[in-house]
């Protein structure tokens, strides 16, 4: 049975001190049933991705979602947690209710409120999606560790810090025209890749350019089945979705090979029918620039360590073959980390139907989202395209 996003609300994203995490699930969860034009009534199930883990003292969020609506309340909730690809996991649960029978419509949201507490903080809650027992774990949580693997990549393929900077520049200016993206500037090639005070190192050699953004956020979707679909003004459909997960531990495994993520995309387009140079666009995810590179090669638009082609010959940019973060990426647009997968599919959604206002690509067709948890460990793509 197919599953098409009928309806969405998005949140800025940013740092959101005059709202709770509840005040976000509940805003965008009202924005998201209007838009598709229902009430609480005709949901069936409700869908919460959450990573949490001490950024709030709201552990049991799920039921938050009733809030928006009254004819919520008796609706089974569930929050799911998958690291970075929370939102993801929501969603894809969603479809598998709904593929069940169990289900014909879902609302499905992604949140999470990162700033209420310190910086130090959100770097040790969010290391803690790690391996605890790792051996010889790089200092500094995530950006620690992909600093490690940008260092792999490096040492393998050559320097490829302009290649990083040429991907923060590009994000950033993609940003620029996304009214919920965290920071709208257009940086520069030459911030980007200037180590400075402004952008000094975090983890070499990534540079504080390289790294995503700490938000608060939210974003929501509606989901309906086939059949039920044919009843809303807008319906965009899963094409296919893949999940593919590796082991949590760094050690024995090639993190700069980007295995999980790779055969995670050739699964979904081989599902879907479809090769990646039939995508009119991707949204990929880019915890840190060294990331997206990667994605490009696991997503097989090159070979390995030859991605940084792509941003040389201009492929990867809004007017290439095959533009990738046109919302400017988690770089610009935040990464608040139970929000980014539903945002990923919501605002890829808007692009298929032609509602992506400043962002919008002429006639896309077909959209690849891929959304990752850790380091290459929880890997989801789906294949989506508008059925009407």
């Amino acid at each position: 049975m197919a599953v098409s996003i009928v309806g969405w609300g998005h949140l800025p994203f940013g740092r959101h001190a005059d709202r709770r995490l509840e005040d976000l699930i509940s805003e965008v969860s009202k924005e998201a049933l209007k838009h598709a034009g229902i009430d609480g009534k005709a949901v069936d199930g409700i869908w919460l991705g959450n990573l949490n883990g001490g950024f709030t003292p709201d552990i049991f969020a799920s039921s938050l979602v009733s809030q928006a609506d009254p004819n919520l309340r008796w609706k089974p909730a569930t929050r799911l947690e998958n690291a970075c690809a929370s939102g993801s996991a929501a969603i894809y649960a969603a479809c598998d209710a709904i593929e069940a029978g169990r289900a014909n419509i879902a609302l499905v949201v992604g949140a999470e409120k990162m700033t209420d507490v310190s910086g130090a903080d959100v770097t040790n809650i969010l290391a803690n999606c790690g391996y605890s027992n790792e051996i010889d774990s790089p200092a500094g949580g995530f950006p620690g560790i992909f600093g490690r693997i940008a260092q792999e990549y490096n040492q393998e393929w050559g320097d490829h810090s302009e290649s990083l900077a040429r991907i923060a520049a590009k994000n950033h200016a993609n940003g620029v025209n996304n009214p919920w993206a965290q920071m709208r500037k257009d940086l520069g090639f030459e911030f980007c890749n200037t180590v400075s005070e402004k952008n000094p190192y975090i983890a070499q050699p990534l540079r504080k350019t390289d790294c995503s953004l700490v938000s608060d956020g939210a974003a929501a979707l509606v989901i309906a089945s086939s059949d039920v679909a044919k009843n809303f003004r807008r319906a965009v459909t899963f094409r296919s979705r893949a999940q593919v997960n590796d082991y949590l531990p760094l050690a024995g495994r090639r993190v700069t090979e980007f295995e999980g993520p790779a055969r995670a995309w050739k699964a979904a387009l081989k599902s879907a029918s479809c090769s990646v140079n039939d995508l009119s666009f991707a949204e990929v995810h880019d915890c840190f620039t060294i990331a997206e590179l990667l994605s490009y090669e696991a997503m097989g638009l090159a070979l390995p360590g030859q991605a940084y082609k792509l941003l040389l010959e201009g492929v990867v940019m809004p007017d290439g073959r095959l533009p990738v973060n046109v919302s400017g990426g988690l770089k610009a647009k935040g990464h608040p980390i139970g929000a980014t997968g539903v945002s990923m599919h919501a605002i890829s959604a808007m692009q298929l139907c032609q509602e992506a206002g400043q962002m919008q690509l002429p006639s896309p067709t077909l959209a690849g989202v891929f959304n990752m948890g850790g380091a290459a460990v929880a890997n989801y793509v789906s294949i989506l395209e508008r059925s009407h």
